[in-house]
């Protein structure tokens, strides 16, 4: 938790203008967003809501350094569920982006993570094939 120092009370604002980002102020902590989450299902303290409390306080060095942001697997069923239109996988690609932009991740980082989101589709889809021809036979 971060300290009344370490609050940056523009940073709900920062994110807003960001690409993705607009939509984050319409945010009320309802928790919805979680309740979809399949990371949230799998990893334990994950969670979109935490995630957004801490962009709408401002404890924005403790998330952009948490890695959090890299969790989400940006499948948008957040969005689905969001009552007020929050669009939390936005959310998220402009705190990829914000962190890009002043180094806290690099590049490099976040190619690999594209190519992890990408190997995991393509496996899971091989998976799926396999089960339905085998079904088939």
């Amino acid at each position: 938790m971060s300290s009344i120092n370490n609050i940056n009370f523009d940073f709900k604002n920062e994110v807003a203008l960001n690409p993705g980002g607009e939509r984050a102020l319409n945010c009320y902590l309802c928790g919805t967003c979680a309740a979809g989450c399949p990371i949230s299902e799998v990893e334990a303290d994950y969670s979109p809501r935490k995630i957004m409390r801490k962009v709408l306080l401002g404890s924005r060095d403790e998330l952009l350094n948490s890695g959090d942001i890299w969790r989400c697997w940006q499948c948008h069923t957040c969005v689905a569920y969001c009552p007020q239109d929050v669009r939390f996988a936005g959310v998220i690609r402009a705190l990829r982006e914000i962190s890009l932009k002043e180094n806290i991740f690099d590049e490099s980082f976040a190619s690999k993570i594209t190519e992890i989101d990408y190997e995991t589709r393509v496996q899971r889809l091989e998976r799926v094939n396999k089960l339905i021809r085998e079904r088939n036979k």
